[in-house]
């Protein structure tokens, strides 16, 4: 591990060579690397297991730490990923949201190890930055009422149109 600052995830038992996998698989510029068995029995583990395992994901370094069942993901903490079109999004909710995770609102879902994703097109945050705070505020309202984010209806709302028009 070279970073000075890597972001540990904890998961049940097993799980983190899972999803570190599934994470390098889906997202460009990820990978799994090296793993740490543990040198000693540990509370839900033994020695020889698997205890961490080194990824990247978009860039960012991570370590997953098979820590057992005492600790959950919750909201507090998410992962945004800024896409710039909507295959891009479509192609990342759906990974997420079809490997055993979830939809919530407003382009936040949950994978199937309980980890929160913003799946943000860029256009969503040029639009709720937009100096026409009324164009912006009409982006804002549309967002409100998706779970996934639908650009088209994020830019008709920014001009006033519904995007069936």
């Amino acid at each position: 591990m070279s970073n000075k600052l890597t972001t540990c995830l904890w998961f049940d038992k097993g799980e983190a060579r899972k999803a570190a996998e599934f994470y390098a698989a889906t997202f460009p510029d990820s990978h799994v690397g090296g793993a740490m068995e543990a040198p000693g029995d540990f509370p839900d583990g033994q020695k020889g297991d698997e205890l961490t395992v080194d990824f990247t994901v978009l860039g960012q370094s991570f370590v997953g730490l098979n820590g057992g069942p005492n600790f959950k993901p919750n909201e507090a903490v998410s992962f945004m990923v800024v896409t710039e079109s909507q295959e891009e999004t479509d192609r990342y909710w759906n990974a997420i949201t079809s490997n055993g995770g979830q939809e919530s609102m407003c382009g936040w879902c949950k994978d199937r190890w309980g980890f929160s994703w913003q799946i943000t097109p860029r256009a969503l945050l040029e639009a709720n930055n937009n100096p026409d705070k009324a164009a912006a505020k009409r982006a804002f309202e549309a967002m409100m009422s998706m779970r996934k984010i639908d650009i088209s209806k994020i830019e008709a709302a920014l001009k006033g149109e519904t995007a069936d028009a």
